[in-house]
């Protein structure tokens, strides 16, 4: 976790690390909602690029873990283990390679096929900007994960803590030592 600034001795040191934060977040809302330029008929990413629309979370099965929460573009969700159920840890350069799944405002969460409703929910996060919550769980996707149906984040211990992907039930996917 990144907690202090970069100096700048000739201004304020905030200035350059707002600006990046900016760029940084934008890309993760991007990123999350799926607003990207993709040519995908999926309804999430059909109805976020006409302005409101929705970020859904699903179940899947993904090869290696079973049947774990993903995005709407099939991408597993993560969560953080020192985030204890309460709020977003990942910050700074963490935000990187664990983006939050971002609920921007005006954006409806929805419930996919074998997710509980009244598990999910949102949470303040970086910047002002919601982060969906599962069983109370910020959820995270990782940038390792190059395409849909990976977890290659799974049990690492990176950024000060362990990462697992999280169960329908609402558990993290934690292995047998």
């Amino acid at each position: 976790m990144q907690k202090s600034r970069p100096a700048d001795p000739g201004g304020n040191p905030a200035v350059p690390a707002r600006a990046g934060l900016a760029l940084l977040l934008a890309a993760v809302i991007l990123f999350a909602c799926g607003c990207g330029g993709s040519s995908s008929s999926s309804s999430a990413s059909g109805a976020a690029a006409n302005g409101g629309g929705t970020v859904t979370v699903m179940a899947r099965s993904v090869p290696g873990v079973g049947t774990v929460l993903v995005n709407s573009k099939g991408f597993a969700l993560y969560m953080f283990a020192p985030d204890h159920r309460r709020s977003v840890t990942c910050t700074g350069s963490c935000l990187g390679t664990w983006p939050p799944l971002m609920l921007p405002a005006g954006v409806k969460l929805v419930a996919g096929p074998g997710v509980k409703s009244t598990l999910l929910g949102s949470d303040p996060g970086p910047a002002g900007v919601r982060v969906v919550t599962y069983h109370g769980w910020p959820l995270y996707t990782y940038a390792g994960d190059v395409k849909p149906g990976q977890a290659t984040g799974q049990n690492g211990d990176v950024n000060g803590g362990y990462w697992y992907v999280i169960r329908p039930s609402g558990q993290p996917e934690i292995p047998a030592s």
